[in-house]
């Protein structure tokens, strides 16, 4: 059963391997399609990717380490047959490499601005972490009620605290799209 969590919320993830899905409605109303793109920053001391190749999302499938690997690009969305998420980031926990204190879930919208999109006019547009054995989910947020007005989520972190992995919500909501999440983490 998901924990339902709020906004700096945090629980001990007691897991080796997690999963984060992105899934979305394509887009039905014409126009343009909805493109979202699940990314992970994985950051060390300084809050700053360590390597620009820890930064993993659709021009970067793997990490260094490989301990966080990207599904691939869903141009369109919808698609979920089964429920399966539209896109995906596994991660095994055990892998990560040892210059990286946290881990950062952002959700964006591909050429937002461009496109003059946002998270309100995507339908059941949600991101949510889970064990990725069981695939028991720990948390959710439904992009299209949350951030109506936003282009990129940070939607949680792992983070190590006493040689455990821990999951704290986010759930901070920005304007500017992957742009603005890339500057807040390249050095």
């Amino acid at each position: 059963m998901a924990i339902n969590l709020q906004k700096g919320q945090r629980v001990d993830i007691g897991l080796q391997k997690v999963c984060v899905g992105l899934g979305w409605d394509e887009n039905n109303t014409g126009g343009m399609d909805y493109d979202l793109d699940a990314s992970a920053f994985m950051l060390g001391e300084n809050k700053k990717l360590p390597e620009d190749e820890f930064f993993v999302f659709y021009n970067n499938l793997i990490s260094p380490d490989q301990a966080v690997e990207s599904s691939g690009d869903d141009l369109t969305g919808g698609n979920r047959d089964g429920g399966n998420d539209n896109e995906t980031l596994t991660v095994d926990l055990e892998k990560v490499d040892p210059r990286i204190n946290e881990i950062i879930f952002t959700v964006t919208i591909h050429e937002a601005e461009k496109r003059r999109q946002n998270f309100g006019q995507v339908h059941n547009s949600y991101i949510r972490i889970y064990n990725a054995i069981t695939n028991e989910e720990i948390a959710k947020y439904d992009l299209d009620e949350d951030f109506s007005i936003e282009t990129a989520v940070e939607f949680g972190r792992l983070y190590k605290r006493n040689g455990a992995w821990r999951f704290e919500a986010l759930g901070n909501g920005f304007k500017g799209g992957l742009q603005f999440l890339v500057d807040k983490y390249v050095s």
